[in-house]
């Protein structure tokens, strides 16, 4: 199994990449097109707010790897997540932002696993770690873009009153509002918000190479280089 251990390159999201379909695609295909949607955003808010280093944008990439069905282990997803890319040699900041995503402290608390989380990873409050919650709740499910309040309202009706998310993400509420506030803030600064009609960042072509396989590139906006992200069999309807 390749880590993901170069931060700060286009090989690195490649790696993230490749690492999220390797545990996602396959099995969790809804959770795959989310996850792909949220990496799409991150690359463009990322160009947008001149984080060129590739952390936003494999982190994103890596959020939800704690969905893997060979990777539960307490069955809270950003800590199992967590756990496992940093057993994997990934950059230890990735851990770090992916144990935290979407200020997961709050649902930890609710499942009781705070203490463990935070002894175990420390939370990065930055540009990065409020993109990074940006672009998941304003990403649906199945990878559509949303306003922030209907990506809240769309995940307490999934979920249903009383249940553990419904109640982390009412706790987490506040927090939630202010990293996406400070995102939109500093998108605005810099001259304009990213929208629906940018030019794809992530495209599925199909390799030149005779083993008849599909490869995604990944090109970030603003760079004039690609990534292999790893061949994906031919015809396995990944989206862009």
């Amino acid at each position: 199994m390749a880590a993901v251990v170069r931060s700060g390159s286009m090989t690195e999201v490649a790696e993230a990449c490749a690492l999220a379909d390797r545990h996602l695609a396959g099995r969790l295909p809804r959770r795959w097109r989310h996850v792909q949607a949220v990496a799409a955003q991150a690359a463009r808010v990322a160009d947008r707010l001149d984080l060129r280093d590739g952390t936003l944008v494999a982190a994103a990439w890596l959020h939800d790897i704690g969905y893997g069905p060979d990777l539960v282990e307490t069955g809270f997803h950003p800590l199992d997540g967590g756990r496992y890319l940093r057993r994997s040699g990934v950059d230890d900041r990735l851990a770090r932002l992916v144990a935290h995503h979407s200020c997961a402290v709050y649902e930890a608390r609710v499942r009781g696993f705070e203490r463990e989380l935070l002894a175990e990873f420390d939370r990065e409050e930055s540009p990065t770690s409020d993109a990074l919650v940006y672009c998941d709740m304003t990403t649906g499910p199945g990878g559509e873009v949303v306003g922030f309040l209907e990506r809240m309202d769309e995940i307490e009706q999934r979920y249903g009153p009383g249940h553990e998310v419904t109640e982390a993400l009412q706790l987490s509420r506040p927090d939630l509002t202010l990293c996406c506030r400070r995102t939109l803030e500093r998108l605005e600064g810099l001259g304009g918000l990213p929208d629906v009609g940018f030019a794809p960042v992530f495209q599925v072509v199909a390799d030149p190479r005779p083993d008849r396989r599909v490869n995604l590139i990944v090109r970030k906006l603003g760079w004039g280089d690609e990534a292999d992200c790893g061949g994906l069999p031919a015809g396995s309807g990944h989206a862009t």
